[in-house]
């Protein structure tokens, strides 16, 4: 198969001594014959698409059996002390993450309880299940087994900057976990024995005169969640009111983001203009780094050529060092899927991935028409797991398993143009199979790529 390029160049302008502007200029290649390889480095936004809805976060139950009839509900949010335990409920982990787990039908229900003082609706965090919180589970993928290089290994915490929380799930506020984001260093929480889920009304900022290191450190029991209503996550180095630190903040080493042990749900980018895509994480610039999360019901633009990263999109990585996503899961089940336009899982436009024993099910790319967009048609619908758009840059998994991903356009697992054909791929011991839909796949079924784009493939199963 012949293949012509038509690009308009990929070009970052460099920011001026003040870091005044950053421009991306959009680039498109387009294939002989009837499929483009749709590729435009323009960001563009999407409007209207479906949000995950959670459980009501006024409800709160009884200790004893999750999310059922274990506990007396507290009205107006508050939550209830001193009934009896449920001791016959189910905990809720077999529902689907929007709906808050399975209720417990053997729960005694308490009597007499007064009510707490912890705090107001919308003020401290919640059980996991309320307000759609994600089920119980271990994240990525287990059967990778993968070496993790030191440089993609858990950050310590041992010494944390700021502890979210003093023992309770009411002091585990929204409002605390954003003021702990924008002073940066490293953040641990303290929500109480159990899990808990913080939602957000607004994004956690990253500034970018803070660090060098921000580490978000959930511990395995903290959710965040965006309510269906917002990102849970911003850094971006070249954004004027985060604080300019450089002449160049398309390429700094700093902030270096690190997100560890933590779940990522509901989170919808859907309304950003600016900065589109990315609906649970957006980051430009520095360092950003993911290991043990999971991302489940996160949303961004519906339609556009370009947008995408439903879980997260990223820009401009120091010096083109690889994003490594360890040992996480972006979907993980039917119903937990993210959606956007494309990258339902994640997505980057000049950035290179480093992907290590984990899972991409069930994500979509639902935009239409591909990049760039077809006649009459809005464009996007590519890379139903990964989306990479870019020039020079690496996508590497090792011990990955990506399945029952879909797409409308083209690469219903994996889409990665490099436009001046000098990125390539790199495939070790994975499993990409049962991905849906989709079109111009060259080499592999259910990837999009230049047909001269390297690809090494070992110890790996596609089909």
């Amino acid at each position: 198969m012949t293949m012509s390029l038509d690009c308009r160049s990929a070009v970052v302008a460099s920011c001026s001594a003040l870091c005044l502007c950053l421009w991306i200029v959009g680039c498109s290649s387009q294939k002989d014959g009837a499929d483009p390889d749709a590729s435009d480095a323009a960001m563009t936004s999407g409007t209207g698409g479906i949000t995950a809805s959670g459980g009501d976060p006024g409800s709160i139950v009884g200790t004893g059996g999750s999310l059922g009839m274990g506990g007396v509900q507290g009205k107006g949010g508050v939550q209830a002390v001193g009934g009896m335990k449920g001791t016959g409920g189910v905990q809720g982990t077999g529902g689907k993450p929007s709906t808050g787990g399975t209720p417990g039908t053997g729960g005694v229900q308490g009597a007499g309880g007064a009510p707490g003082t912890g705090g107001a609706p919308g003020t401290g965090g919640t059980p996991a299940g309320v307000d759609g919180g994600a089920p119980a589970g271990t994240p990525g993928n287990p059967d990778g087994h993968c070496s993790i290089p030191s440089e993609a290994q858990l950050e310590d915490v041992s010494k944390p900057t700021t502890v979210v929380g003093t023992g309770t799930l009411a002091s585990c506020t929204p409002d605390a976990f954003i003021a702990a984001v924008a002073k940066g260093g490293i953040i641990t929480f303290n929500c109480g024995p159990d899990s808990a889920t913080i939602t957000l009304t607004s994004p956690a900022k990253v500034f970018n005169d803070k660090g060098p290191k921000i580490v978000i450190d959930g511990g395995g029991k903290v959710t965040l969640s965006g309510g269906g209503t917002t990102r849970i996550l911003y850094m971006n180095t070249c954004d004027e009111k985060q604080v300019w630190t450089s002449a160049h903040c398309d390429n700094q080493e700093t902030p270096q983001l690190t997100a560890q042990n933590l779940t990522f749900i509901n989170a919808n980018s859907k309304n950003e203009t600016n900065y589109d895509g990315g609906g649970a994480i957006y980051a430009s610039g520095g360092r950003l780094k993911v290991i043990n999360s999971r991302f489940m019901n996160n949303v961004c633009a519906d339609s556009g050529p370009d947008v995408g990263g439903a879980g997260i999109r990223a820009f401009q990585q120091y010096n083109g060092l690889p994003v490594y996503v360890v040992n996480s899961t972006f979907g993980g089940a039917d119903g937990a899927g993210n959606v956007c336009s494309n990258g339902g899982g994640i997505s980057s436009i000049g950035v290179s991935w480093t992907i290590l024993n984990s899972l991409f099910s069930y994500n979509r790319a639902i935009g239409n028409g591909g990049n760039p967009a077809d006649p009459n048609t809005p464009g996007g619908g590519s890379g139903g797991a990964i989306y990479n758009d870019g020039n020079t840059m690496t996508l590497s998994l090792c011990g990955t398993r990506i399945e029952y991903n879909q797409v409308k356009a083209y690469g219903s697992a994996i889409f990665f143009v490099s436009n001046d054909h000098t990125g390539d791929i790199k495939i070790d011991s994975s499993v990409i199979t049962n991905n849906i839909g989709g079109s111009w796949y060259p080499m592999y079924p259910q990837f999009s790529q230049h047909d001269d784009t390297p690809i090494v493939v070992t110890n790996s199963t596609i089909q």
